[in-house]
C-alpha cells in the first residue's frame, strides 16, 4: 500500500500532512504573511486569473523542462527559495532539502536566518548551492558571512533588499514563536500530537540559529528576535551595497526583493546579475502588488540585461509554466517545498519537486509545446491581471 507521501497528487495535500506533523507555531511560520495577509493571498490568487491557450495535433513526443539559471544547468526552471527556520520544520531540514534539490537538478539557497549553517549544507552536498545574504550594521560579520559562502563552495549569493525591519506578522507573535521554541504546557501538548517531530529534534544537535551564533542568543522569542533584528538589519541598506558585497564575494549576486520597474533598473546599474520579483511571500509590505502581478512589467523595464526570476504564490507546475510565459527565466519555491519537507523530509521535498515537474511536462504539451525555452506570452490566452493594468 502506497504511503501517504506517495499517494500525494498535489502541493495543497502535502500542505495538508505538513499541517499534521509540525507544531504549529512553525507550520504557521512557514503558511502565513503580515498583517491581514492580503499580499500572501494575492499570490497565488492571481495565478488562478491567468488562462492557457490550448493546442491540440501536435507532436509532443521529446519534451524537455531543462534550461540554465545564471549558467547553471537544471532540470526545470525552478530554485528552492531561501526561508528562515528551515530546519525547524523537521530535524535538519536545510540539509534534507539540499540533498533532495541536488538529486533533482535544481539550485538550492540557504538562508542567513537557517537553522543548518552553511558548513552543514557544504559537508553533506558535493554541488555547489546559492546563499542567501541580510546586509546587517556589522560590516565585519558580514564579510565573515561572505567568506565563509565562499569557503563552502556557494557559487551566487542572493541578497535580500526587502528585509531591513521585520513586518508585522500577527500568527508568529501569538504563538511566540522562538527557537529553541519554549517548553510551555502548550508546546509540551504539540510535542504529544507530533511525537515523529519532536524525536526527530532530540536527535540533532541544530536547533538555533547556527549562521549567526554569537550575533543572536541561542533562544530567540520574537520579541528580541524583532529587536536583534532592529539593531542588526542595517536600515540604511542602499543600491551601492550591492557593488561592495559583488567586490567581496567575487562571484554573481542575485538581487531579491524587486517589485517596481525603476528598483529593478536601479539594480541593474549597481552590478546586479539577476533579479528576483518578490513580495517576500507576502510577509513584509502587506498591500504590496503580487509577484506575478508586477512580472511582465519589470520584464519589458530591463530589456533583457539580466535575468529576471519570480516567487511567491507558485504551487504548481501550472504556475512556473505561467511564469515563464511571462518572462521569468526561472522561479523560486518557498512554501511549496516547506510542505513537502514538514510533511516527509528529503523525500517529501523530492516529492514536491516531482509534482511539480510532472505538472510542468503535462501542462506544457496541452498547450502544444515540446521545449520550456519555447513557452511564451503566445501561450496565454488572457491575463486579466495585465487587462486591468491596460483599463
Amino acid at each position: 500500500m502506497a504511503s501517504a507521501l506517495e499517494r500525494a497528487l498535489t502541493i495543497d495535500e502535502l500542505k495538508t500532512l505538513a499541517k499534521k506533523r509540525v507544531p504549529r507555531q512553525f507550520f504557521d511560520y512557514a503558511d502565513s504573511g503580515a498583517w491581514t495577509e492580503s499580499t500572501y493571498r494575492a499570490n497565488e490568487d492571481d495565478f488562478r486569473k491567468i488562462k492557457f491557450r490550448q493546442r491540440v495535433a501536435v507532436n509532443m513526443e521529446g519534451r524537455t523542462l531543462r534550461t540554465t539559471m545564471l549558467g547553471h544547468d537544471v532540470a526545470m526552471p525552478v530554485a528552492i527559495a531561501p526561508t528562515g527556520l528551515t530546519g525547524m520544520q523537521i530535524a535538519d531540514g536545510e540539509i534534507k532539502a539540499a540533498r533532495a534539490a541536488e538529486k533533482m537538478g535544481v539550485p538550492f539557497t540557504l538562508s542567513t536566518m537557517s537553522i543548518c549553517s552553511i558548513e552543514d549544507i557544504a559537508e553533506h552536498t558535493s554541488t555547489p548551492f546559492w546563499f542567501q545574504l541580510y546586509v546587517m550594521r556589522d560590516k565585519s560579520f558580514i564579510e565573515r558571512l561572505i567568506d565563509r559562502a565562499k569557503a563552502a563552495r556557494c557559487s551566487a549569493l542572493v541578497l535580500t533588499m526587502d528585509l531591513q525591519i521585520l513586518g508585522q506578522r500577527h500568527k508568529d507573535i501569538r504563538n511566540g514563536l522562538s527557537t529553541p521554541p519554549k517548553i510551555t504546557p502548550r508546546f509540551v501538548f504539540e510535542m504529544m500530537r507530533k511525537p515523529g517531530w519532536a524525536f526527530g529534534m532530540l536527535g540533532t544537535q541544530r536547533r538555533t540559529f547556527r549562521n549567526i551564533h554569537g550575533h543572536v542568543d541561542a533562544s530567540t522569542d520574537l520579541t528580541s528576535l524583532s529587536k536583534w533584528t532592529a539593531e542588526q538589519f542595517d536600515p540604511t541598506l542602499s543600491w551601492k551595497d550591492i557593488g561592495w558585497v559583488k567586490d567581496r564575494f567575487g562571484g554573481p549576486v542575485i538581487v531579491k526583493g524587486i517589485l517596481d520597474p525603476e528598483d529593478a533598473r536601479a539594480a541593474i546599474r549597481a552590478g546586479a546579475d539577476a533579479i528576483i520579483v518578490s513580495n517576500h511571500g507576502g510577509r513584509q509590505l502587506d498591500g504590496a502588488p503580487s509577484s506575478i502581478q508586477v512580472l511582465p512589467e519589470i520584464v519589458d523595464a530591463v530589456h533583457n540585461d539580466v535575468e529576471v526570476y519570480l516567487d511567491g504564490g507558485i504551487r504548481s507546475g501550472q504556475d512556473v509554466l505561467k511564469a515563464v510565459a511571462l518572462g521569468a527565466r526561472g522561479t523560486f519555491i518557498g512554501r511549496a517545498f516547506l510542505y513537502g519537507l514538514g510533511a516527509g523530509g528529503e523525500a517529501g521535498v523530492t516529492r514536491a519537486l516531482r509534482i511539480i515537474e510532472r505538472e510542468a511536462d503535462i501542462t506544457m504539451a496541452l498547450m502544444g509545446e515540446r521545449d520550456i525555452h519555447n513557452v511564451g506570452a503566445h501561450n496565454i490566452y488572457s491575463n486579466d491581471l495585465l487587462r486591468r493594468q491596460g483599463q
